[in-house]
């Protein structure tokens, strides 16, 4: 892979168990565990918050953000869709995106998994890639 500032993991998890994905301490576990798992430096506790029914398309559930210094992790759960939302944002590269699938697969039980990894900054200037 051509050198890039950093890469994407995004996650759409199908068929996950509602009362986990409901659970705001399990969404600020995988905020906490995740980034030490892979080595990453928290900035700051997670922030999470309730988020409630727009009476459009999202029937409620909890979003999640912690930074790192790397960049970020955020989490949007949808417990009555059975739906997760998952994106970890990192500067280095070389993430293990078959761990992150399967941390968050185990995490929420999830039946079903689309992912998408995307190399960020494909034009930052080579020399300041290390």
């Amino acid at each position: 892979m051509a050198e890039h500032f950093g890469e994407h993991v995004m996650i759409d998890g199908y068929g996950g168990n509602p009362t986990l994905l409901d659970d705001r301490v399990q969404l600020e576990r995988c905020l906490t565990e995740l980034p030490e798992q892979l080595g990453m430096h928290v900035l700051s506790v997670p922030l999470v918050c309730h988020a409630p029914d727009n009476a459009i398309k999202d029937p409620g559930g909890w979003s999640g953000v912690v930074v790192i210094a790397e960049s970020h992790i955020s989490i949007h759960t949808f417990p009555r869709r059975r739906f997760v939302s998952i994106d970890v944002y990192t500067c280095r590269n070389g993430i293990d995106v078959d761990a992150v699938v399967a941390y968050f697969t185990q995490a929420y039980q999830l039946e079903t998994v689309e992912q998408h990894f995307v190399a960020r900054g494909t034009r930052y200037p080579d020399h300041n890639v290390v």
